[in-house]
């Protein structure tokens, strides 16, 4: 028996050479031998649960791809989904439960009505689970072609306070008052994620993005704190820019920046700006983290609903959900299943042959999905 198995193991042992693209592949170099990235611990293959909202618009078509997705790669993780709607008043109890108990939800697009004094769900889910961070990684795609080239940039934004701290009222007729936030602990706490963020993603620059010329105690709070971290970060480049001149710094030279941290509706515009740039809201992954929680979402909150007719023709682009899953994956400490995943839908991207109309393409989500799926190791 030991005879009759020792060629078998031999083969096994030995190292059988990947495949290598031709040199004319935009993903040329992308594809290396498998080298040992993590040590598990005993019981990390464990599947997690994922509390999961398909929500509103196209979530639904999007979400159902990531769930298509993760069976066909047998991911270590199951959903426990439930139905939340931008015009609910509040966020059920029983779905911040869930989120408490898995400490991770991957949600499709919450519609927020405009006006009508009905809060947004978003912000309401960012301040329950005091996910603080928000991040948006808005980066060139192989093959797809974009305005500019070489933007690899990761937007840091503060998610809990800033003019998002839902402090309104109207003081006479005519006259409404809203209060602008900024605290110096939510100011530091931000800064310093996004240069521990940079210090362990091996990123060479952090910015700070601000309006201290108008806002000068706000903003100089913001501005104060990020100088006060940035100084225990002596290895990474630190500069500030007032928000009007960044946004026009973004479209004529995107590949200057790096990390950005910024206050929190800054950081709204200026992530939406740079998910443009890099390809649009369909190709951008993000999420939103806390000290225990985290939610996973579509990176760039412009037309993350979709609209009717993108619904109605089921060609919603599941890209942007599908990056976000693989951070989940990564954030769970599966990073094998993220690697996979996004080097799927890089190849996918890369061919051309499958995408939605966003990306010049006439393809549905489930011919995009399908072709993720058949590009899967």
């Amino acid at each position: 028996m030991a005879r009759r198995s020792t060629p078998l193991l031999r083969r096994l042992l030995s190292p059988s050479p990947a495949p290598s693209p031709t040199p004319s592949s935009p993903l040329a170099g992308a594809v290396s031998r498998r080298t040992v990235t993590y040590m598990p611990r005993p019981g990390d293959g464990a599947p997690r649960g994922v509390t999961l909202i398909p929500g509103d618009g196209i979530g639904p078509l999007v979400t159902g791809a990531v769930r298509q997705v993760m069976e066909a790669m047998h991911a270590p993780v199951y959903f426990e989904t439930y139905e939340v709607h931008g015009d609910m008043p509040t966020v059920p109890a029983e779905v911040l439960d869930s989120i408490r108990r898995n400490k991770v939800c991957l949600k499709g697009g919450l519609a927020t009505p405009v006006g009508g004094g009905v809060s947004s769900l978003n912000v309401q889910l960012r301040k329950e689970l005091d996910l603080y961070a928000s991040l948006v990684n808005c980066f060139n795609l192989p093959g797809l072609p974009t305005r500019h080239d070489n933007v690899d940039i990761v937007v840091i934004r503060e998610n809990t306070e800033g003019e998002y701290s839902g402090l309104e009222h109207e003081v006479v007729p005519g006259v409404v008052e809203s209060l602008k936030v900024i605290t110096k602990f939510c100011s530091e706490r931000i800064a310093k994620y996004a240069f521990e963020y940079a210090y362990l993603n091996n990123r060479k620059k952090v910015t700070a993005v601000h309006k201290a010329n108008i806002m000068k105690l706000a903003d100089g709070l913001f501005l104060e704190s990020c100088r006060e971290v940035a100084k225990k970060y002596p290895g990474i480049q630190y500069n500030e820019i007032i928000v009007d001149n960044c946004c026009m710094q973004l479209v004529s030279k995107p590949e200057q920046f790096d990390v950005m941290v910024t206050p929190n509706l800054y950081g709204n515009l200026v992530a939406n700006v740079a998910a443009g740039i890099a390809g649009g809201a369909g190709v951008m992954p993000g999420g939103n983290v806390g000290q225990d929680h985290a939610v996973f979402e579509q990176g760039a909150s412009a037309g993350n609903v979709g609209n009717e007719k993108v619904v109605a023709q089921k060609k919603a682009n599941p890209v942007a959900l599908l990056l976000s899953s693989a951070m989940m994956l990564r954030h769970l400490q599966f990073p094998s299943f993220a690697d996979r995943l996004e080097t799927a839908v890089k190849r996918v991207i890369a061919e051309g042959k499958y995408r939605t109309k966003d990306l010049g393409g006439t393809s549905t989500t489930q011919e995009v999905t399908d072709a993720v799926i058949a590009k899967l190791e």
